[in-house]
């Protein structure tokens, strides 16, 4: 059997360790690198991130599109996919790490004080603050998927008061279950700090806005680490200044990269994060691509395909 042909389209990521990390995977595979991409009927799997619209729709025979990252919002942007392709989103252990990693130290960094013992170091102030304990903390997690679970997991393995809410009921054990349009602000009244891990899709866009996190117990903290669409940026600020909201952490933003005159650059109660929080890590991401590769030339079913009716 010849080697796969596999496009590779991803104009706002360094190639140069993908290409090394693909051909290592997969020794022979056939790489081509968007726009170069040869005779387009050969290509029979794309490996997309932020690719231009109406690429993939040019392909004749192309057979599954792949996903660099663990969300698909990216791919789903482009109107003129086709519909009949399956499209598979990453799910690696390293990228599940990564975030596990930054949500830990973004509560933990909430969770001790540290933006206060941060300004009472500028002003030159020795002074201990009240510190509480674990489970008098309350998390919540919007979204449970691999990555909100798996950080809900960590968390209340903290001792933290973790909750959880998802489209449909989860059951995590130390997790506090809410779901649906019903009890989300029931889930936000309890969130002393809330990190959002929901994939981007219709019904979650816009989802922090002044109505949602105003229903935050005053001087909550925000963490996203999800997509920038969930946040309406404009509503963010004014509840920082008025002191609703203590602090917030952002990793992702409606526009990337952020703008150099936007507001949050600057605004003391906001962290930027420049879309870091959990890298897609090439060498065992490759890995994972070409066995699914692999399992699709044997005729067995791909691993992780997205439901496109709920973009996830």
């Amino acid at each position: 059997m010849k080697p796969p042909v596999l496009l590779y389209a991803c104009p706002t990521v360094d190639q140069e360790d993908w290409v090394a990390a693909l051909t290592a995977a997969w020794p022979g595979i056939d790489l081509r690198l968007w726009p170069a991409t040869g005779d387009k009927a050969e290509i029979e799997y794309a490996f997309v991130w932020k690719q231009p619209a109406g690429i993939l729709s040019d392909l004749p025979n192309l057979k599954v599109i792949f996903s660099l990252g663990a969300g698909v919002d990216h791919v789903l942007t482009d109107t003129t996919l086709p519909d009949h392709i399956p499209l598979v989103r990453m799910v690696d252990p390293t990228l599940v790490t990564g975030m596990v990693e930054f949500v830990v130290m973004r509560v933990l960094h909430y969770h001790r004080c540290m933006p206060d013992y941060e300004a009472q170091q500028r002003a030159g102030m020795w002074k201990q603050l009240p510190q509480l304990l674990p489970s008098e903390r309350r998390v919540g997690i919007l979204g449970l998927g691999e990555l909100g679970a798996a950080c809900a997991r960590a968390l209340a393995g903290f001792g933290f008061d973790v909750a959880g809410w998802s489209r449909t009921a989860k059951d995590l054990p130390g997790v506090r279950g809410f779901a649906g349009a019903e009890q989300l602000d029931a889930f936000l009244a309890q969130a002393d700090i809330l990190v959002c891990l929901l994939p981007l899709t219709d019904q979650t866009r816009g989802i922090l806005n002044r109505r949602t996190l105003s229903a935050l117990p005053k001087g909550a903290y925000l963490i996203n680490a999800a997509r920038g669409g969930h946040l309406v940026e404009d509503d963010l600020v004014p509840l920082l200044d008025a002191g609703h909201l203590a602090g917030a952490t952002l990793d992702v933003f409606a526009v990337e990269p952020l703008p150099a005159a936007h507001p949050f650059w600057t605004h003391p109660k906001i962290t930027v994060v420049p879309h870091a929080a959990a890298l897609t890590h090439p060498g065992t991401a490759s890995r994972i691509v070409a066995a699914n590769i692999d399992r699709h030339r044997r005729g067995e079913p791909l691993h992780n395909v997205v439901d496109r009716a709920r973009g996830y």
